[in-house]
């Protein structure tokens, strides 16, 4: 299985990092291009755009496909063509965009064209000319290309890059030299910490008098080692059971979790991700007969709290419409933080105009024709958050969104009580410093009706 190449377009949709395509015709990068600037256009919203665009290239005889993801602003396209899953595409997008990540920090357009020679470097590195991914290990790819620094740009301008890479080179080993292909050899750290993020989201979606639709938690462990040595680590979490369809990074043992439910693993050097799940509430009903369908339906299945309640009270009239929205926050000790919530007032809406309370803000984006309130804080003995306010639109029948999007985060705060019980660690003589954090995010459809004034 192989992908045809890679593509970086511009937010102009001009295409400025390509890989070569050697097996197919020039045309056949441009194809995909104007395929996928064509559905933009058509497309009244840029998320209306379908992740896999056929194109029909007619290249070797064969229709293709393009796949594409959007960051900041940046579009990237993975062309394939046969019998290619467009998720081994995007899996490859995906990691080639965390690697640009690693290398760059910030990935945008500036970033890129100041570092075309890395970019470059860093595609014949991960994808070889048969479309087949091979090195895509950060800690093996710093060892073969050279991280972005001030020194290594000064002695490039001045045409001594060999000069660099041979000072690279004398401060370690061969990219290939450490048994273990995540993990660079000889790693030292005077201070042999490690640190874990513990990250949970919700997904949810909430009917308009208030029962929750549907609600799911992802979480993820994220890890920032520094420590010395080939370091063996065992972590054990005080609930493993709540933990499902978990996918975790190649350096974990598959046995010991299977067995013992301990995560038992020699880290990569850095930050990365150890592990990915799902987590469920227990199963609970509390639906009475007399619901509807859809409530039942919900409280069937296990369901997580939603943080907070929405009253929305919302009127359509002729070329207008108005909105009252009142929040209040379920939570009785820690507050929601970063509060968002945004609404679609429709294609033909010119502008809009809000009363809010202090401490909160609005504002109307007239590219995407949203009304977005924002809160940084709302405490939980804050009371009522409202939101009221008026729109003008074009159209004599307006149509804004029957949903309201809304996230938000709590911090040392995780859905499922998650927490590490231990960190043991064998193969050196150091004792290392742990760290760890727990942090909640959420992103809520709440539904509403716009009735007639």
């Amino acid at each position: 299985m192989a992908i045809d190449g890679l593509i970086v377009l511009e937010p102009t949709g001009k295409p400025i990092v390509q890989t070569g395509f050697r097996a197919f015709t020039p045309a056949y990068p441009l194809l995909h291009i104007d395929a996928f600037n064509q559905a933009v256009l058509d497309a009244k919203r840029l998320q209306d755009v379908d992740p896999v665009i056929y194109v029909s290239s007619y290249e070797n005889g064969a229709p293709s496909a393009c796949c594409h993801l959007q960051h900041n602003g940046l579009h990237f396209l993975c062309p394939v063509s046969a019998d290619v899953d467009p998720l081994y595409a995007f899996a490859f997008l995906s990691t080639f965009l965390d690697i640009l990540q690693d290398y760059f920090g910030d990935v945008s357009v500036s970033t890129l064209k100041d570092n075309f020679d890395i970019v470059y470097q860093l595609l014949e590195e991960t994808l070889d000319s048969g479309g087949h991914p091979l090195t895509t290990e950060p800690n093996a790819l710093r060892d073969i290309v050279l991280p972005p620094s001030l020194l290594s740009k000064l002695l490039g301008a001045a045409g001594m890059a060999d000069l660099a890479s041979g000072a690279h080179g004398a401060q370690g080993t061969s990219a290939f030299a450490s048994p273990i292909p995540w993990r660079k050899a000889g790693v030292r750290y005077n201070a042999n910490e490690i640190y874990f993020d513990i990250v949970e989201t919700l997904h949810a979606v909430v009917l308009k008098n208030g029962a929750t639709l549907s609600s799911h938690v992802v979480g993820r462990i994220e890890a920032n080692s520094k420590l010395s040595g080939v370091p063996d680590l065992t972590l054990t979490l005080n609930n493993p059971n709540a933990i499902s369809d978990a996918s975790f990074h190649p350096c974990v043992r598959l046995n010991r979790w299977t067995q013992q439910k301990a995560l038992s693993f020699i880290p990569p050097d850095g930050k990365f991700t150890l592990l990915e799940y799902r987590y469920t509430a227990s199963q609970s009903t509390g639906a009475s007969p007399t619901s509807t369908s859809l409530t039942v339906a919900a409280a069937s299945t296990s369901q997580i709290p939603i943080p907070f309640s929405l009253k929305a009270v919302l009127h359509t009239s002729e070329h207008s419409g108005s909105f009252d929205i009142t929040l209040t926050s379920r939570l009785t000790t820690r507050p929601l933080e970063d509060f968002t919530l945004e609404i679609y007032l429709g294609d033909g809406t010119t502008s809009a105009s809000c009363t809010i309370g202090s401490g909160a803000e609005w504002s109307y984006v007239p590219s995407r024709h949203v009304l977005r309130w924002s809160i940084p804080s709302v405490q939980a003995s804050s009371g009522r958050w409202t939101l009221q306010g008026s729109f003008s639109s074009l159209d004599a029948k307006p149509r804004p969104a029957r949903a309201i999007q809304t996230t938000f985060t709590i911090s040392s705060n995780l859905f499922s009580a998650l927490k590490v019980d231990q960190l043991k660690l064998i193969g050196e003589t150091y004792k290392p410093y742990k760290g760890v954090r727990g942090r909640s995010e959420g992103a809520v459809e709440w539904r509403a009706e716009w009735l007639p004034a």
